[in-house]
Order: structure tokens, then sequence, then C-alpha cells
């Protein structure tokens, strides 16, 4: 670019005046009548070329910064007026380095000698310079001399002050930043702080927001423990993102929670949550997996509502999916949920996850699944060491598009001196008068086993005989009583084929039955019934053991 013919170039200009008179109108046409004299006059005066505007006294009236540096060191040529007003003189003829400290500081000469280099202009957007303002900086290579007439070859610096603009945007970004932090603050505030300890599992769970350009979602996770040793997971991602996301995770986790109060099986949990999330907002969806752990039956049974599949992987490291049965996300309505299993014995480990683990832009989601298999089929550990090798094996970062909530459980294998802290003992009740105190002295010689106190004893055998009493009197065979015994507490069920539940009651004075549960949930930590999937119920009650 010839830096002479430079200012023809500026916007609103043209290169040649549009009628250039070098006449005056001649007396013929002025006889003809076509143009008067004054006018004839005013067509006679010279309107100057762009070509002929000094290039300085423009650049010097130029509201925006310009310097203009040549030679490979950048040795400076010209400042405009504009560009003295905000940094102050500036010593022509010395390098850049030492002329313009400035533009060093903000690291603009490297790309001066890209540009002399290259001959291609380049723009740095917003840098916040010294004089505490911000420019937008545009340097151009020009040719010092006229056409063909030779001379060096430099860069023309071109700073524009963008300090309204930063400003904004950054208020604008603040804004955000402020938005977002609410969002997380609300979302971590809703996921449990601390995980429940079932007994029989070993649980850890991580939640990580997206990047800092991606607003909060949904994912959510909560352990909840039934009672009679059975435990409840769950993992689930509300659709959509920012605050609202958040809200309706609130509401979803603290219905589940109270739902599972109710012992219901998972589809039906599910059932119930579909219609709840209709009432919340029927705009919004949510994907969710709930599913139950019992000890005694060495196997979790789940319903899923559009959720990914629980991954387990056994004791010999083989990987299981558990992909049916799946029915639509909460929200849509219409939809009759199931429940299913898988095997997750003792050695085994399952993880629940959200999608912002294995999706990606660029690949099918069954691969990102795949590669969560192989993650976790080679993962070895504590849950939380795993849960870590997890996240770091999808690639997950602090720049992350989307949320990531990640629960993995281990059922641990209890063996040597922890084998003794993990019991198990059942008795198959056939009924008749005899059932009772065979049922009473089953409980006696077992818990004389487990080396228990005289008083926890005592207190056992007595919840045998009135949940053994209560279910002769109102079940219906078949019948059974399990004794089970952890590292924490004493678990006492019977179970038969009736499914109506029991409540506890007051029994007046005169009454001659109707005290049995009273008595259970007296002397018991904890106490509850449930419907068994195959028909009947189970009543329990638990004791904390004494420690140590």
């Amino acid at each position: 670019m010839n830096f002479t013919r430079w200012s023809a170039r500026l916007p609103g200009t043209q290169r040649r005046a549009a009628a250039r008179t070098d006449e005056l109108v001649t007396e013929d046409r002025l006889s003809d009548g076509a143009v008067p004299a004054a006018r004839a006059e005013q067509l006679t005066v010279p309107v100057p070329a762009v070509d002929e505007l000094p290039v300085r006294e423009v650049l010097d009236r130029v509201p925006a910064l310009v310097a203009l540096v040549h030679g490979p060191d950048h040795r400076l040529a010209y400042v405009n007026d504009a560009y003295v007003v905000a940094f102050g003189l500036r010593p022509t003829g010395e390098p850049a380095r030492r002329a313009l400290p400035e533009l060093d500081e903000i690291g603009l000469l490297p790309l001066l000698d890209q540009v002399l280099r290259s001959g291609k202009p380049r723009t740095v957007k917003s840098r916040k310079a010294p004089d505490g303002r911000s420019y937008t900086f545009t340097c151009t290579p020009v040719t010092e001399g006229h056409d063909g007439g030779g001379g060096g070859s430099g860069v023309l610096v071109f700073a524009t002050d963008v300090t309204d603009h930063a400003e904004a945007a950054e208020r604008l970004r603040a804004s955000e930043r402020r938005q977002r932090e609410t969002a997380v603050t609300l979302q971590r505030s809703l996921l449990p702080q601390e995980l429940e300890e079932p007994d029989d599992l070993r649980i850890a769970a991580t939640y990580l927001p997206g990047g800092t350009e991606a607003a909060v979602g949904g994912d959510w996770y909560d352990v909840i423990t039934l009672g009679g040793g059975r435990t409840a997971l769950v993992i689930g991602d509300v659709m959509g993102r920012g605050v609202r996301a958040a809200a309706v995770m609130g509401q979803l986790r603290t219905a589940v929670r109270a739902y599972a109060r109710l012992d219901l099986p998972p589809h039906e949990i599910l059932q119930l949550l579909d219609g709840l999330a209709m009432e919340i907002d029927a705009n919004q969806i949510a994907t969710c997996a709930y599913a139950i752990h019992d000890p005694n039956e060495g196997k979790l049974v789940y319903a899923s509502a559009g959720h990914l599949p629980i991954l387990v992987r056994d004791e010999s490291g083989v990987v299981l999916r558990a992909d049916e049965p799946t029915g639509p996300p909460l929200g849509t309505g219409g939809w009759m949920h199931s429940s299913g299993s898988i095997p997750l014995g003792p050695g085994s480990t399952a993880v629940l996850y959200t999608d912002g683990l294995v999706e990606r832009r660029d690949e099918d989601l069954d691969e990102g699944i795949a590669a969560l298999e192989r993650a976790l089929a080679g993962a070895t550990g504590t849950p939380q060491v795993i849960c870590d090798r997890l996240v770091r094996s999808a690639g997950v970062t602090a720049e992350h598009d989307d949320d990531v909530a990640v629960m993995v459980l281990q059922h641990p294998a209890h063996t040597g001196p922890d084998g003794d802290l993990f019991r198990n003992a059942a008795l198959e009740l056939l009924g008749g008068v005899e059932a009772a105190p065979r049922a009473r002295a089953f409980a006696s010689g077992v818990l004389t086993s487990w080396r228990f106190p005289v008083e926890l004893h005592d207190l056992g055998v007595l919840a045998v005989s009135e949940l053994v009493a209560n279910s002769l009197q109102h079940g219906t065979p078949p019948m059974r009583l399990r004794l089970r015994r952890t590292d924490r507490r004493l678990i006492v069920e019977v179970t038969d084929g009736d499914d109506h539940l029991p409540r506890r009651r007051r029994a007046e004075a005169g009454d001659e039955s109707g005290r049995g549960i009273a008595i259970v949930a007296t002397i018991a930590s904890n106490w509850g019934s449930r419907r068994t999937p195959g028909g009947g119920k189970a009543v329990w009650c638990e004791f904390v053991l004494p420690k140590g």
C-alpha cells in the first residue's frame, strides 16, 4: 500500500472529484443562456483531488491513534496528535521497543514483525493499554514513497478506542458469571452434601458443572437408605440449563426422597414422578434412573425414564449393561413404566451417570457408552478412585460444555474377620401353634452364636416374637423369618403371602391385640413394611449395634 495515497482510501472519500472544471465557461455557451454568469463563476472554483490532500494533516485530525514505523526494527517515523495526547510525545527514529513502550507492554511488537513479513494486515481486538483504556489495533503494511519511487517497507498502526464497548462487555460477562455462580450454588445446595452410607455398599459421587461459557444444568443424584438393609439409588438430568433447571431438579429430588419412604417398586416411583414433573412444568422433561439394592437378593432392581443404562462390573471383571426396560423421560405422561434387574453380588461395582460423561458432538452416544464400559473394566480401587478415573478417561475438564454427574457403588465381598460381621440366617415358618415358640428358639440360638450382648439378644427375640405372631394372625403362607447382622445393626424381617400392610395404632385398655407393632416400634431403632414383588409383604425392624 502506497502511504502517500493512503488517505484516498479513508471511508467516505473518492479518488477523483466527480466534476472538475479546468476552463471558464465560454462566451458561446453563455450566449445560449444555458448557465448564468454567477453560476459560471462558481463552477470555475478549483476542487482539490484527494491525491492532493496533505496526508499528515488528515492523520493529525483523525480521532483514532495512528503511528508509522519502518524497517525491521520498527523505527518510529510518525505519530499523530491523538497518539501524543494518549501517551505523550514519542521520539522519532528510535526502535519501537524504546519509542513505543506501550505497544511492547501489550504484546504488539511480534504482530508488527508478522505484518512486515507477510505483507498482510492483522487486527487484535480490545487490548487494554497502559493509559487504562482499551483499543482495537489494526496493523497494515505500507510502502513509504510514491508509486515506483522506491522507499522502504513499514507498518501503519491504527488504534480505535473501544473502552466503552469493552466495559459494557465486561459488565455483561460479570452478570453472566454471577448468574452462573447463583445457579451452581443453588444446584450444589440441592445435591446431598454428604451421601448416606449403607451397611452393605460403598458409594462415591461426583458432580462437575459445565465450563464457564455454559449455563449450569439440572443433573442430580441421591442415596436413600430404605431400612431393612435396602438402599435406593437415584440419578437424573433435567433438560435445559440455568436456575430454572436447577430449581426443577431440586423439586424432583425432594419428591423422590418422599416417594422412597413409601418403599414402592422402582417403576411405581417413576410413575409418581412422571405425574409430578407434568405438574411442575408441562414443558420441562427430565430423565431419571431409580434402583433398589437388597443385599439378600444380590441384585439391583431398577427402572429408567429415558436415562442412560446402568453399568455393572462383576467380580470377574465382566461389564454388563442394563439396557431394558427403559421408558420415555419424566413429564411426557401416558406411559406405564416397568422394573428390571441386574446382578450386583459381592465384589461387584455399578456406575450410574448422566449424558455429560459419555455424549460428544462428534461421536455416537453408543460409542461413548462403550468407551465407559472399557474404562470401567480396567478401573480398580475405592469408589472415589474409580469415579475419578472414569471422569478422566472421558476427557472431562473444567472447560467441558455439559454438566457431569457420576455415582459409583461397590458391594464389597466380606472375607476374613469382616465376614463375621456380616451374617444371615433364615427360617421357614410352617404355621400352627408351634411356629412362634420355634421362631423364638431359632432367634435366640442365632443371636447367641453371633455373640450379641444380653440386652440386645433379648430385644431381638422379643421383636421376632411380635412380628411372627402378627404374621401368623394376619398373614397367609408362605411365611419366612430372616435375621441379618452387619457391622452396624441387627435386622429382623418376616415375610408372608398377604399384601395388607400393618400400621401402628393405639390399643385401648381392654383390647387383647393390636399392641405388637407398637411394641416393635418402641424397642427397635427403626421399623417398616413393604409389599414384595411376587405378592405379599415384608415387615422388618432393626437395632443399632453398640459401638465396639
